[in-house]
């Protein structure tokens, strides 16, 4: 029978998809220093960003056969090494991107009416400062309809994220590496009459795109170094709002920090960070930055999502 190891966690629609299958799931984590001993009487490791499967793990485990991560990027895994010993690995790139598109969205309209301000605060001071409270985050907010979103990287998140803002009314630009164009279908639900419309876009240069992007929002893999530093921030407009649901590294946490000092940056929203749990607490404690614990995927739709992709990928590959 071939066995089954969720280290990080299964949902029960994937994990009743593979039993049915007549797989062997075992949903127990097993610590970082005892998984080297453990793994090898598994066929199957399935991983989120927790566990980190790198060569000498691999070593330990020659009957491995596949390897899968719940989730939109592989940085956790030595993936070519994975192949060089004929392991699979894949992950589930489809099924999270409406959930961290939504935390996208969800920190850009606490900036916009200071909700993060309000809901720190609210609980200690609303009693007796409630009209002070009020006009701190009456005087700051604004609306989002009219404003550019800059969506930097055009796959699937990146698209998704550019579909809510569009019906937010938002003007949208795009920009990645490989220059890109294509056609957004935006849906809308079934109580419209209009089932959906089509949005044609095409990326533009980098200068181009930091000229015009009142909003910057993140959709690129792990990168070695980041590809949003200080160079990059001053080409950007005064008062940007930057938003990071992607990846931590992404960004220059020190080169964020001075320009919110500095009001080049009016406000980030920030869900990675570049160590987990962060290190420097620098940015956290800005005054101007909405805040989340790498939470981009972490919704019961997307899990069961991720759950049933996972197991319909294994159940694929082994009754080939």
């Amino acid at each position: 029978m071939i066995k089954i190891l969720a280290n990080d966690g299964i949902h029960p629609s994937g994990e009743d998809l593979l039993e049915k299958a007549g797989f062997e799931v075992d949903i127990k984590n097993i610590s970082k220093d005892e998984l080297p001993n453990q793994l090898n009487s598994y066929d199957v490791l399935l991983v989120r960003s927790a566990t980190k499967v790198r060569a000498d793990l691999m070593d330990k485990a020659p009957n491995l056969k596949m390897i899968g991560r719940g989730g939109v990027g592989m940085d956790n895994i030595d993936v070519e090494y994975a192949k060089s010993k004929n392991i699979e690995v894949f992950n589930t790139p489809k099924a999270s991107s409406q959930s961290v598109a939504e935390l996208v969205i969800a920190h850009l309209l606490c900036i916009a009416r200071s909700l993060y301000i309000s809901n720190a605060q609210m609980p200690s001071k609303g009693d007796v400062e409630f009209k002070s409270l009020k006009k701190v985050a009456g005087k700051n907010g604004f609306e989002l309809q009219g404003k550019t979103m800059g969506i930097f990287g055009s796959g699937r998140i990146g698209k998704a994220t550019a579909q809510k803002a569009i019906a937010l009314g938002m003007n949208v630009v795009f920009y990645n590496r490989k220059k890109t164009s294509g056609v957004l279908d935006i849906s809308f639900n079934n109580n419209l009459n209009i089932d959906s419309l089509k949005y044609e876009f095409s990326s533009v240069s980098l200068d181009e795109f930091f000229k015009k992007a009142d909003v910057i929002s993140l959709h690129v893999p792990a990168v070695e170094k980041p590809l949003i530093g200080q160079d990059e921030i001053s080409k950007m407009k005064d008062g940007v709002i930057l938003i990071n649901c992607a990846r931590g590294g992404v960004v220059d946490e020190s080169a964020l920090a001075s320009a919110l000092d500095n009001g080049k940056v009016a406000y980030a929203g920030i869900d990675v960070f570049d160590k987990e749990p962060p290190v420097d607490m620098t940015i956290l404690k800005k005054k101007n930055v909405s805040l989340s614990p790498h939470i981009g995927g972490s919704t019961k739709e997307a899990q069961e999502r991720i759950g049933i992709e996972l197991a319909e990928k294994i159940i694929s590959f082994f009754k080939k």
